[in-house]
């Protein structure tokens, strides 16, 4: 894209993901279809030898091999946030009909959602801290991993991306807080194309520090997983090659819990209107929702609650991912998203609807909708 040209869309061209389905959409979309996962090893790796908590399902990403991905050189430092964010980029990339050329890396940024980066990492940082002969002891190697822009870092280094670099960390809206900053950079002209995501690592620490706040639902399960989509700007007319879909609207908002259940329910609504209002499309016009929220023992209603009022009690189809891939968190919106685009692609014929729904709720109060239109409604 010419530096002149503003941009008036933003399009999904390309996505990788990894869940506690497997690799790829098509695994993801056969997941949430038949309510299903495929065995794994239960957490063990994830766990890293310390004990699972008591009443919780672990639901990690099965047989994740980081080397199958990224190659054998320079993993031992990397967390398990970096290579699972790290894998899903590369998988993104590996989904474009042509490489990201030399020319275009000063134009190609990273943006992900994150929670707090590696919990995992910290954990491990300040316990060889005290159990060092001395607390400078530590390992060097291990402090890059703490940082919240760690994956996004090191996405950038390993394609020599020089374009914006972003990281954000809203709880279970991180994904599409970072998916609402890529699209506001790429049509205010930052970047011409942003691989941009969400990532969340299932590890002993904070699957115990789940089981005792007791914010999980009864029986919930928790997951981890990334999913990276190549978002890119362009003009009115059709590019080169069939976008996925088209990121048309996305936002975000916040209401303190002290205010009530209702009040943030209020506020998912709004979200919903006005996506709908600045994508052009009606409530009716929606034919699919991809939501979220499920781990939270009440906030599936809440949820429910703000989409009906926000698509003016309009019930599309509702694709129910957490339900199967467990709580995920910073990766939640991420993961839906993914499982939209393969639903239309893999299952949804061309004529049920031109317009799909991802919306989010946080233990915290925070809200996202992100309104997309398929491909075929693209001309």
């Amino acid at each position: 894209m010419s530096s002149g040209t503003a941009p008036t869309v933003v399009r999904i061209t390309g996505y990788g993901v990894l869940s506690a389905a497997g690799a790829g959409g098509k695994a993801l979309y056969e997941s949430v279809r038949s309510g299903t996962l495929p065995s794994g090893d239960g957490g063990a790796e994830a766990l890293a030898g310390y004990p699972a908590p008591p009443g919780v399902r672990l639901l990690p990403v099965p047989d994740f091999a980081p080397r199958e991905y990224l190659g054998r050189k320079g993993l031992g430092a990397l967390s398990r946030t970096s290579t699972l964010g790290m894998a899903a980029a590369e998988l993104a990339l590996d989904s474009l009909p042509t490489l990201v050329g030399p020319e275009e890396r000063a134009r190609t940024g990273v943006v992900m959602g994150t929670s707090t980066g590696s919990a995992r990492a910290f954990a491990e940082f300040f316990r060889e801290s005290y159990e060092a002969e001395r607390p400078y002891l530590v390992s060097p190697a291990l402090f890059p991993g703490l940082l919240l822009n760690h994956c996004a870092s090191q996405v950038a280094m390993r394609h020599s991306y020089t374009g914006l670099n972003a990281s954000l960390a809203g709880g279970a809206i991180s994904a599409l807080s970072a998916l609402r900053f890529a699209r506001s950079a790429l049509l205010t002209g930052r970047a011409d194309r942003l691989l941009t995501g969400g990532v969340e690592e299932l590890n002993a620490q904070t699957a115990w520090a789940w089981q005792r706040s007791g914010a999980l639902g009864e029986q919930a399960a928790l997951g981890e997983g990334s999913a990276v989509f190549v978002l890119e700007a362009g003009g009115g007319d059709a590019t080169a090659g069939t976008p996925l879909a088209e990121l048309t609207a996305c936002e975000v908002a916040f209401t303190p819990l002290d205010e009530g259940p209702h009040a943030v329910a209020a506020s998912l609504a709004r979200c919903v209107g006005d996506a709908l209002r600045a994508s052009g499309a009606a409530p009716e016009d929606v034919c699919v929702v991809s939501a979220g929220a499920s781990g939270g023992a009440g906030w599936s209603a809440v949820e429910a609650r703000g989409r009906g009022r926000g698509l003016a009690g309009h019930t599309p189809e509702l694709l129910r991912v957490q339900d199967v891939l467990g709580e995920t968190y910073s990766a939640g919106g991420a993961l839906q998203l993914a499982a939209l685009l393969a639903h239309w692609s893999g299952g949804a014929a061309p004529t049920a609807g031109a317009w799909g729904l991802v919306t989010s709720v946080g233990h915290d109060g925070s809200v996202g909708a992100a309104v997309l239109r398929r491909p075929s409604a693209i001309g």
